[in-house]
């Protein structure tokens, strides 16, 4: 049964009713102040960085004209109307986009090793030591905040040319990440197992093998093979500063204005990209789904 609705005396609603209104126009005002503040930073942030709408407006019609001429083979024609003179380096690119592949899977292995073992000290409820923590965190925080790409520069300096820098640069950034979720994973565990386990007087690291790990080794695995799909996409383009991997063929056909050698190259990327999105992501999906039926 519904309630009867109660109708206030002109004298009552009108002072609501004004507060009403004053307070959706102090909303408002707020609003638009906002909005007001976001313009004007964006406008002082295109000052800053010499960005020029006139400019934006008067070469915006190359970008697609680029996008077709990558498309189109020498002598005009569709690119994919002639597939071996569109691939006609596909030994080579298939040889170095492997070369990128094992690059993010020995980067994306070893950091998760390193970060497996940091990450129970890096943990606020589990770490043994307080002023341990906040150096692991630290050095962790390092590791992720410099770009990739200037740690393989950095490596490509010291120790040459090749994928080696690639693989050292994959294992600083992805162990700086992992440590990081890792450590949010072991500070949302029960502790009633660690507990139970510490109270046998089981020393700490027996504490986190029967405690802790049987709880996070899913979101572990999870995490990993996200880092992974990361990093097959971030070592594509480590051959830029020469850290060797597809992408040393691709900022040459790009300087060299190779249009059709630049989509092809792309277009392996983009495949084998997809391919390991689609089958990591199933593995994620598996073991999440795994883990909320326990």
């Amino acid at each position: 049964m519904s309630s009867p609705v109660v109708e206030l005396p002109e004298a009552q609603l009108r002072p609501l009713l004004a507060a009403y209104d004053a307070s959706v126009r102090t909303r408002r005002l707020h609003t638009l102040v906002v909005l007001a503040c976001i313009v004007a930073a964006m406008a002082l942030a295109s000052v800053s960085a010499e960005v020029s709408p006139a400019r934006l407006i008067e070469n915006i019609g190359r970008f697609p004209s680029y996008i077709i001429r990558l498309f189109q083979l020498e002598s005009g024609r569709p690119a994919w109307t002639d597939l071996a003179e569109w691939f006609w380096g596909l030994p080579r690119w298939l040889r170095l986009l492997g070369e990128t592949l094992l690059m993010a899977y020995v980067g994306t292995l070893l950091g998760a090793v390193g970060a497996f073992g940091l990450s129970f000290l890096a943990a606020a409820n589990v770490g043994p030591s307080r002023w341990l923590r906040f150096a692991v965190r630290r050095v962790c925080e390092l590791c992720r905040t410099v770009p990739l790409l200037v740690f393989a520069l950095l490596f490509v300096i010291a120790f040459g040319l090749g994928p080696m820098a690639g693989v050292l640069a994959v294992v600083i950034h992805t162990l700086g990440a992992l440590v990081k979720q890792f450590a949010e994973v072991v500070e949302n565990i029960d502790m009633k197992p660690v507990e139970g386990v510490s109270s046998t007087g089981a020393p700490w690291h027996v504490a986190m093998r029967y405690g802790a790990l049987p709880q996070v080794m899913s979101n572990f695995v999870s995490y990993t093979l996200l880092r992974f799909e990361i990093n097959v996409r971030e070592s594509a383009v480590m051959g830029f500063v020469g850290a060797g991997g597809i992408g040393q063929d691709l900022i040459e056909a790009i300087r060299k204005f190779y249009y059709t050698d630049v989509s092809a190259i792309l277009l392996l990327i983009l495949v084998t990209v997809a391919i390991i999105d689609t089958l990591t992501s199933r593995v994620r999906h598996q073991l999440i789904g795994r883990e909320e039926r326990r």
